[in-house]
């Protein structure tokens, strides 16, 4: 199927899904368009703040005009795929521009917070999405088991790099350095689950 005709389909999916209950997100992976029921924790959403606060404290001094935003969906027409990212580094002008979709060719980095309910998601699929979108950076951050991959060099479908790292540590990510201390672990005893 052309990626007009996904695209068409997966417009269709997010008129319906605005007369569902709860949150709903649309994307267009591997299999084609898909519905799919967002229910983030307040763990998981935090995380993404903390990122997003300290990527968009350092991006003047590295990329000027950039920002580290949560949002707006990035698309690859010629491959077929359209995704949200948890969290995404793009041109801050693309914000003002008329449409739903980011050109992943215009992105940077992107950060995706792993879901209890469909790891395979972050791990599987958009680790193939994203490096064959030409997103040079791709950083997974796992609140179930409190670690973080940081993926980079794409090349041929593939990211070329991966480096581990645990919550606590201070994560290279790209040209940036994000501090995890604050980072918390999905239902940690004596934590309270959130």
């Amino acid at each position: 199927m052309d990626y007009a005709k996904m695209r068409s389909i997966a417009e269709e999916l997010t008129g319906y899904a605005e007369h569902l209950e709860g949150a709903w997100n649309v994307e267009i992976g591997p299999s084609g368009p898909f519905l799919a029921m967002m229910s983030p924790s307040k763990r998981h959403e935090g995380t993404v703040r903390r990122i997003r606060n300290q990527l968009n404290k350092q991006l003047p001094a590295t990329h000027p005009g950039y920002v580290c935003e949560n949002g707006p969906e990035i698309e690859h027409p010629s491959i077929g795929r359209m995704r949200r990212p948890d969290a995404v580094v793009i041109p801050e002008e693309v914000l003002d521009e008329e449409g739903l979709a980011v050109d992943a060719t215009r992105v940077l980095a992107v950060v995706e917070i792993v879901s209890p309910s469909n790891p395979a998601n972050d791990y599987t699929e958009k680790l193939a999405d994203y490096p064959a979108m030409g997103i040079g950076h791709y950083m997974i951050v796992d609140p179930r088991t409190g670690t973080i991959e940081v993926h980079s060099a794409p090349c041929k479908g593939r990211y070329l790099d991966k480096s581990a790292y645990i919550f606590g540590d201070s994560v290279p990510f790209g040209v940036w350095k994000v501090e995890t201390g604050a980072f918390r672990r999905y239902g940690k005893a004596g934590d309270g689950v959130s």
